[in-house]
């Protein structure tokens, strides 16, 4: 079998190519899995696929694509053999995560203003129906109430994962992507990516700079002829976790890059990360526009005015490396002077959108990901920000 659906109807459903004899539906057939085990089982239906539909029959011959239900735990790289003569296909290796990504409950005071789905049980029976057909995703339930820790192979499986969550109505929080090491015969060991980059040679320098600092090691690199720069580099997942905006950033847009999974490897040792602090709102409230008028230099906001925000949210990122709380809700005093709101509005400057992709990627490790069907919102873990105080100096001082 090389690809799994699953149907509400008839439960899971394995799809390969039935390389010898017949199958009939109904037909009693042995299970041999990618340990070479053997069980029995039965089909219950049969189909083909036509016009990227799927078809029932009653019987197919050697040669067609089939979809075939019944098989409770049929995977990746098992057979459906002949009960009476069992013969194993060579087993398909399914790659493990890579990267994981913790999911919980949305508990910020905006929640459940926008989903559908909102419940840890409801958040559970989701990541459970996408085991069915997701083989790479690994689920598993943490200590605490309604966390889930979900590993999947690389950065981007998990953020199609968030998205098709999020427009099926489901609401949740997500936590910073980490790698995953193993602990082998010869050590710690870490995922490494493949990376292809191309890149105007007026950015190159930068480009190979910021792969330096992130343990890249380059591999092959040939100039083309339109000033073009086209390199494939060896490096750790870790240093490509939030690499994409700033390499759009250094290549003005115009760079591309693409990354592979390769290979288990040594550790490469630590990684040196400059990043950025974050604005974190001081109260909660509709976002004032003589508030960001007089913040406009403290960094680049996400909110604009009206738009509603509660304490403890990322409002913007500081231009220093390290957090800052202020009020984006403060209004001005009343005077005999007034002043035309709209005015002071369109002299500020627009706010950062980020995608989903930019979301992850920005995200520090006390922060979360608040995700609904209709916004996407950076919060501090912890929203008081007395008690998130208290913590930094209890780490800082280890009281």
């Amino acid at each position: 079998m090389t690809a799994l659906e699953y149907s509400a109807y008839v439960g899971k459903i394995a799809v390969g190519r039935l390389h010898a004899g017949r199958l009939k539906a109904g037909q009693a057939v042995a299970h041999i899995d990618h340990h070479g085990n053997t069980a029995q089982g039965r089909v219950t239906k049969l189909y083909t696929f036509r016009d990227l539909q799927r078809q029932e029959q009653t019987e197919v011959s050697a040669g067609t694509i089939v979809a075939v239900a019944g098989i409770p735990g049929v995977g990746i790289g098992d057979t459906l053999a002949d009960a009476l003569n069992p013969i194993a296909l060579p087993p398909i290796k399914v790659e493990e995560p890579t990267v994981r990504m913790v999911f919980r409950i949305n508990d910020s005071p905006f929640a459940g203003r926008e989903g559908k789905y909102v419940t840890s049980r409801q958040l559970r029976e989701r990541l459970m129906r996408e085991l069915e057909s997701n083989v790479a995703l690994r689920v598993e339930e943490m200590e605490r109430a309604g966390e889930f820790l979900v590993s999947g192979r690389g950065e981007l499986h998990l953020a199609i994962l968030i998205e098709t969550m999020r427009r099926e109505g489901y609401e949740f929080a997500v936590g910073r992507p980490e790698v995953i090491f193993h602990d082998g015969d010869d050590g710690l060991t870490e995922p490494f990516e493949q990376v292809y980059v191309e890149a105007l040679n007026d950015y190159w320098g930068a480009v190979a700079e910021m792969l330096g600092k992130r343990r890249g090691r380059m591999l092959d690199i040939r100039y083309g002829e339109d000033g073009t720069v086209y390199a494939e580099y060896s490096v750790p997942t870790r240093g490509i976790l939030g690499f994409r905006q700033p390499f759009l950033t250094a290549t003005r847009g115009t760079g591309v890059f693409h990354a592979l999974f390769d290979a288990y490897l040594p550790y490469a040792g630590d990684i040196e990360h400059s990043e950025l602090g974050s604005l974190v709102s001081l109260e909660g409230g509709p976002v004032s526009g003589y508030a960001l008028e007089h913040l406009m230099a403290r960094g680049t906001f996400f909110v604009r005015p009206p738009q509603e925000v509660y304490a403890g949210q990322v409002v913007g990122e500081h231009i220093r490396d390290e957090d800052l709380v202020i009020n984006v809700c403060r209004t001005k005093n009343l005077t005999g002077h007034r002043a035309k709101p709209t005015s002071i509005v369109e002299a500020l400057s627009p706010p950062r959108i980020l995608s989903l992709d930019e979301a992850i990627e920005y995200l520090h490790e006390d922060e979360l990901l608040e995700v609904t069907p209709d916004a996407m919102r950076i919060r501090k873990m912890e929203l008081d920000h007395n008690l998130r105080n208290r913590a930094t100096k209890r780490a800082k001082y280890g009281e």
